[in-house]
This record gives structure tokens, sequence and C-alpha cells, in this order.
């Protein structure tokens, strides 16, 4: 049976959720699981703006057979190639001989690589600003490539100024009926999974993302459909401020995220009692996570959120501990920028993971590191909780915009 929504008179939502999903990309945990959204434009001609993952097929093609109403598919815009979006082209050719596939080059590149079927008569390859008219309605296409595979582009429709933005703009979760972004709580229920969304799949192609807001500044958006997640129709200044910011690697919360690793409890100590000094100082929306216990999506969302980081672990067969480097791993990966660090390590012989962890935060562009750098003797004493004070003041200092 069909589950649709109307984006405007003749727009529909003919997407879906999967709330059984464990792990989206086989990855990142979504407890809330995933929305796949897809578009279709009734007019003279008909345009389906991406299909939905392989999972909800059958809801989308009751969907779609619904909204059509026994009218067929004129055009399939493909904006983005990724499986979670693309899995029903084939299935679409079949029900629709005649349907045109649109995309670039490089889509119809990554089509030919994921199908095994003859698509040269069906194909039109769009370049920058481009555009097919349905009737009343026109699209217009703007490549946005790396945001985030090199194939994407993006999709503005002109008469009601709607953009149909891929994984731009996207969140992990499953919507529970309420589509649009002013019929839910924004901040409360859907920001941590938005910032999540962004970092951990987004987060890499910061520049790439600017060039394609750049692109687009100057349409005239008044409601942006993405390929996950809620569809915004108000306030769009605040997605946008998220999205530059983020994309500049600028904090949203001048504030301290603590990630540590601790295999008997002292290193934890250790951050406990520096969170706890911090807080009495004044400082909010502090953050403390156990990087074995935490997953590393979660903590890549709070290296957005924070103007400061404290790195603290132990030394592990001579190295960084293991959590710990493959989040610091993960930062590297994703081109992690423009933070202030405190680092501490522990060492009950031979402590060097803050020289191995230094050099990897200095691999990454505008990282301030704070002094001192503490390191524990197994266990916290008098003199290295004099360094952990000093480290406190040196973070209230920076955050403070002091020297």
């Amino acid at each position: 049976m069909y589950c649709t929504r109307k984006i405007t008179n003749q727009i529909t939502w003919v997407g879906g959720y999967d709330r059984r999903l464990g792990l989206f990309e086989n990855l990142f945990p979504i407890p809330r699981g995933i929305t796949y959204n897809s578009y279709l434009i009734m007019d003279e001609k008909v345009a389906l703006l991406d299909t939905v993952d392989s999972s909800i097929s059958r809801q989308f093609l009751e969907n779609i057979t619904h909204t059509l109403n026994g009218r067929a598919v004129d055009y399939l815009i493909v904006n983005h190639m990724e499986p979670d979006h693309c899995s029903n082209i084939e299935d679409l050719l079949i029900r629709y001989p005649d349907m045109k596939i649109v995309g670039n080059a490089k889509t119809i590149d990554l089509i030919k690589q994921f199908y095994d079927m003859d698509i040269d008569n069906n194909i039109i390859i769009v370049k920058e600003n481009e555009s097919i008219s349905l009737g009343e309605h026109t699209l217009r296409f703007y490549m946005t490539p790396m945001v985030h595979w090199p194939e994407v582009m993006m999709t503005y429709e002109e008469k009601e100024g709607i953009l149909f933005s891929a994984d731009a703009f996207g969140s992990f979760g499953a919507l529970n009926g309420n589509l649009f972004n002013d019929e839910i709580d924004f901040n409360s229920e859907w920001l941590s999974d938005y910032r999540r969304y962004y970092g951990n799949i987004v987060g890499k192609y910061g520049m790439q993302v600017q060039n394609a807001i750049k692109k687009v500044a100057n349409l005239e958006v008044r409601i942006i459909c993405p390929l996950h997640g809620p569809v915004w129709r108000t306030n769009i200044e605040y997605l946008l401020d998220k999205y530059n910011k983020w994309s500049t690697y600028t904090p949203e919360e001048q504030s301290v995220a603590l990630f540590y690793g601790s295999m008997y409890g002292d290193t934890e100590n250790a951050i406990n009692i520096l969170a706890n000094e911090l807080a009495e100082s004044g400082i909010k929306n502090i953050v403390v996570h156990d990087v074995s216990n935490t997953h590393v999506s979660t903590l890549i969302e709070e290296v957005f959120r924070c103007s400061h980081i404290v790195i603290a672990a132990p030394t592990y067969n001579g190295s960084i501990y293991p959590a710990m480097f493959n989040f610091l791993h993960d930062m590297q990966a994703l081109n992690l920028q423009n933070r202030t660090v405190g680092l501490m390590d522990n060492g009950s012989w031979a402590p060097t993971a803050n020289r191995q962890i230094l050099a990897m935060i200095e691999s990454m562009k505008n990282m301030e590191v704070l002094q001192p750098v503490v390191s524990i003797r197994s266990a916290l004493k008098e003199n290295t909780r004099e360094q952990l004070m000093e480290l406190k003041d040196a973070l209230l200092h920076s955050l403070q915009g002091e020297e």
C-alpha cells in the first residue's frame, strides 16, 4: 500500500523508511534507522528524482505507481549513483522502457559499472547549467562533484524554487511521518544526527561543499529536498549556516570534548578531574567519551561541534592505545582542522604516546597544541595533578580568547 506526502501540488515525496538497518554503509550505527527520499514531479512530462535503496523497493514502487495513476515516467534524474539511491534503475526501465535517464557523463559511467543493461538509447547527458522542461516546471542542473562522490549533481526546479540536493543537507534517522523540518523539534531530536552524518559522510570534502554552496547561493531556494532526512521549507538560513560552519571546519561551540582511552581507570580518573575543574570554571556543554566504547562516528561528530579537544591515552605496545589511534586516523582522513588540542598520555615505564599523538595532530591543518603536554606515570600524583591544572588553565585562557 502506498505511503506518500505532497511537497507541493505537483511534487510528491515517494520515498520510505528503513528502521531495520543497523549500520549505514555497514559502518555507522543508526539506531533510529534511515530515510530514503525520492521525489516525483507530475507535469506535461513526468520526472522522478532519484530512487531508493533495494531494502524498500516494494514500498517505493507502490508509491510511484499510485502517484503516477496510470502514467509513465518520462525522465529519471540521477543526482547521485550511490546504491542507496540508485538500486531501482533497472526495475524502472523494465516498467517504463521509454524512460530517459538523465545524468552527467560520470553518472552514466557509474550506471554501466553497477548494471549490465543496454541503456545507450535511454541516456540524456547533461552539463553544467543545462535544463530540461517538463511543461510548467523546468529542471536546471548544477555539478557538485565530491559532495561526496565525483558524479554528484544538484537539480534546481525553477518554478517553485526547489533544490534537490542529493546527499547534501541530509541526515541519519528514519522520519516518523513528519517529513518537513517545521514538523519536528530539530535541535533536540535531529541536530546530532545531522552533524554526525555530515562529519562522517561528507566531512572530508569541505572545500567541495563550499564550492557547491557558492554555486547555488544566487538561486531563490524555497525548499531543500535532500536524499536523506527531513525536507526543509522554513528557516533554510539556519541549515545553510550549519553547513557553512561544518564545511569550513569552524567550531559550532566554544566548548571542550575530552576523549580518553583507559586500561584500568587511571587515565579516565585524570580526565574526570579535568572535566570537573573545567565545569567548576564555568565551561558548559562539556562531553567526555571513552574511545573504547563510543563509536568513532560519534567522536567525529563532537570534534565538529567543539572548539577544543583533549586527547588522553596510554602507551600500548610502544604505540598509541589502539582505539585512540583509530580515532586520530579518522580525524586525519576526514580532514579535521582548526581546533585547539590538549594532550595527555600515561605510561608505567616508557610513555611515548604523546609524541606519536602529537605527530598525528601536527599532520592536520591549523591545530594548536596547548602547553603543558601532560604525562602520567601509572597514576595521577600531586606533581602530575599540578600539570593537569596548568592544562586546565591553558584551556580556559584559550576558550576566553586570551594568550
